[in-house]
């Protein structure tokens, strides 16, 4: 088995050499970048596992270069920022992002989350948004991703809110594939870093609970969003895709 390659981006020349140091000493090959042409280059040179990205680097954005790198790659990425706020959180997610851990963070649970992604990048092409997909078909319904709309078989527009659009979009993107709690979670980072698995996971129930509300005709008996029992949950439902062009 390879040993796992990971790139940080950071321009905190302290913070790059803990967080390297850290990962080394936990079986990684952890290498250090500041800027977008570091990154670039290191994409070049080699293969890379995982991105852990900070946000704000200097007079660069690291969302924006999130959205730059999607348009080519499907490394997983992780950002690590002070920035905690929902809609900043929801921006990284839309732009492509696995997982959004806010600083100051637990070293161990920062390296949990990263093997937990990169366990589902070996798992599945993605449990992320990775792509910009202008349309979304899926048992006559349809989510405008460009719009960020979603219509029912019968043409009318159903409002949803942030966070049931981002679990419709983790299913839309791994049709047929049981997902479980725990990996829902983190794809969405529903509850916060710190909470525990079992409040994530009636967080996660919850969250079902109200997109069945919207999207099923009958939902106590759900035909698109159906539970996976002793796993979680399965989108059964076909989906078909646009690219944006």
């Amino acid at each position: 088995m390879s040993i796992p390659r990971l790139l940080v981006v950071d321009d905190d020349p302290e913070i790059r050499s803990m967080l390297t140091q850290f990962f080394h000493q936990n079986g990684f090959i952890a290498l250090p970048a500041a800027t977008e042409r570091e990154v670039l280059a290191h994409l070049k040179s080699g293969r890379i596992d995982l991105i852990l990205l900070d946000v704000m680097l200097g007079d660069e954005n690291g969302v924006d270069i999130c959205a730059r790198l999607r348009r080519e790659q499907d490394v997983p990425i992780i950002f690590v920022s002070a920035l905690s706020a929902d809609h900043q959180r929801m921006a990284g997610y839309e732009v492509g992002a696995d997982d959004y851990i806010a600083k100051p963070f637990n070293p161990q649970l920062l390296l949990a989350r990263v093997r937990a992604v990169m366990q589902r990048a070996r798992r599945t092409p993605s449990l992320a948004y990775r792509r910009r997909i202008r349309t979304f078909r899926f048992g006559g319904w349809v989510y405008d991703g460009k719009r960020d709309e979603v219509h029912a078989p019968d043409g009318y527009q159903v409002s949803l809110s942030q966070r049931e659009t981002a679990l419709l979009k983790v299913l839309l993107a791994n049709p047929h594939i049981p997902l479980t709690r725990d990996e829902i979670a983190a794809a969405l980072d529903v509850t916060g870093s710190g909470d525990k698995p079992e409040a994530q996971g009636r967080a996660i129930d919850v969250l079902v609970g109200r997109l069945r509300s919207k999207i099923e005709a009958n939902p106590k008996d759900p035909q698109m969003l159906r539970t996976a029992r002793g796993v979680g949950y399965v989108f059964a439902c076909e989906v078909t895709v646009e690219q944006e062009a």
